[in-house]
């Protein structure tokens, strides 16, 4: 595919530009291609949330199910030139949550709550969070936060997002470390070793497929023990039903209305929590729009486009929230698809989100891959986990890394948000006046999540401390 100058892009000549209408066969099939390539990432974090919460396996079918389906509506949503940026992003479980809703999960365990109390503070974090991205995206104010948030304060957040779950990853594998690390390996070999493209694009699918069957033929024949975490249980797979409704606030007690009522109270500690996570999850997506308008060949996204963009995903998470799903943002796996394979279409992206939907309403399907082993969830979240720190680092690059203020300020932000955290949470922020407990909520939920803390303390220094334009990474592209 040939290239041409376009303003500040090199324009790529694409066989299938965004607005070009494939036939429809071609469509399903490249549409399905999507839906593989974002499958492993956006299926671990429904995972993860349900075995942090405590679920079985048929609950966790239910979540991954209806994960499925919000991330296709998402996705529509995103590509709807009226509400959304038009471009060709498919919308997947977004990583940046996971910590702060692992605080949430925690403090409302220790006051006795279970699964419908943690999902309907999910549920509520995600809304009222989902409502600050859309009024950030369309009222334009994401303008503004490029230029606070530049290189210097992203990366180290996006460094403390992937580096900051290292003791969920390494805790999850420690249950079967060889099933774990040949999990690692196949990563490894399928998308760097293998010149094959297709294993390369499927590298993560194909490792936990691969593995997952070897544990099972192991489970059945007695290898693993019924009490092993690498024991495959499928009897969960038997008992749950073929088809799961989509059902509108899911959980709690009483009435419908009485479930909405429940979800959507106001919890401080969730909504303060998700901020940084909101925040943290927009800039990324800023970034995946120039990086999507490159490899489709369009010219770079004007400020209209971000604004719609941003806050179409921020409606997608409200929208997750309400059908009890987890956050939302743009996938930049399915963007190296479309680099690689030159199919930009919005019909392809379309297609594949009507396929996402399609796979919600499958209880079944869910459960079975709720029944994937510890370990082997353990081994895709060390390799997953490290690319999204590595990802921070290549964030940094854009700065002057040569640049005595800069490092100063990356390594304080970075140790910071390591250290500070778990001495938060140990010696919470408690005042004397009850009526400042909403305060200390707030302060707790901030210093006690590592991105938040990286993010901020970078971001301030890095607007106090003068720096030249250049120097800071401001206007400067990664090199594809």
């Amino acid at each position: 595919m040939a290239d041409e100058e376009y303003g500040t892009f090199k324009q790529r000549v694409v066989p299938w530009p965004i607005d070009s209408y494939p036939p429809w066969g071609f469509s399903i099939l490249a549409g399905i291609q999507h839906v593989s390539a974002l499958f492993g990432a956006t299926t671990l974090v429904p995972i993860l949330f349900g075995n942090a919460m405590g679920m079985n396996d048929q609950q966790k079918g239910i979540l991954i199910a209806t994960v499925y389906m919000v991330m296709g509506i998402a996705t529509l949503i995103h590509v709807d030139k009226r509400i959304g940026s038009r471009l060709p992003i498919v919308q997947g479980s977004s990583f940046s949550f996971i910590a702060p809703m692992m605080t949430v999960f925690a403090a409302i365990k220790k006051q006795g709550g279970g699964v419908d109390q943690m999902m309907q503070a999910m549920g509520g974090a995600l809304i009222y969070g989902g409502i600050y991205e859309l009024i950030v995206g369309y009222s334009g104010l994401i303008g503004l936060l490029k230029r606070i948030l530049t290189p210097i304060a992203i990366g180290p957040t996006i460094m403390l997002i992937g580096f900051g779950l290292a003791g969920t990853a390494v805790s999850n594998a420690g249950t079967n470390w060889w099933l774990s690390l040949l999990v690692v390996a196949l990563i490894f070999y399928f998308s760097l070793i293998s010149k094959n493209k297709r294993l390369n694009t499927f590298a993560v699918l194909i490792s936990v497929v691969t593995v997952y069957l070897l544990a099972l033929i192991l489970s059945l024949a007695h290898v693993f023990p019924a009490n092993s975490p690498s024991f495959v249980h499928l009897d969960s797979v038997a008992k749950a039903r073929w088809i799961v409704w989509p059902t509108l606030f899911r959980y709690g007690t009483g009435s419908w209305g009485q479930r909405a009522a429940q979800t959507l109270k106001f919890n401080t500690l969730a909504f303060t929590s998700v901020l940084a996570a909101y925040t943290a999850s927009m800039i990324e997506s800023v970034g995946d729009y120039y990086s999507v308008c490159y490899a489709s060949g369009a010219p770079e996204p004007s400020e209209h486009v971000i604004s719609w963009g941003i806050g179409s995903e921020g409606l997608g998470c409200i929208i997750s929230g309400m059908m009890g799903g987890v956050g939302s943002t743009s996938y930049t796996e399915n963007i190296g698809v479309i680099a690689l394979t030159g199919v930009a279409s919005n019909r392809v992206i379309r297609a594949g989100a009507v396929v996402l939907i399609i796979m919600g309403f499958f209880w079944k399907f869910g459960t079975l891959v709720a029944t994937i082993p510890t370990p082997i969830i353990g081994g895709a979240y060390i390799a997953l986990f490290g690319i999204i720190g590595g990802l921070g680092i290549q964030t940094l690059s854009r700065a002057d890394l040569s640049s005595m203020r800069n490092i100063m300020i990356i390594s304080f932000a970075f140790l910071l948000g390591l250290g500070l955290p778990g001495w938060i949470q140990a010696h919470p922020i408690v005042f004397s006046s009850h009526a400042w407990e909403w305060l200390a909520d707030i302060l707790n939920a901030i210093f006690g999540t590592g991105m938040a803390v990286g993010g901020l303390s970078a971001a301030l220094l890095d607007n106090i401390i003068p720096g030249t334009d250049a120097e800071r990474g401001i206007n400067v592209k990664a090199v594809s």
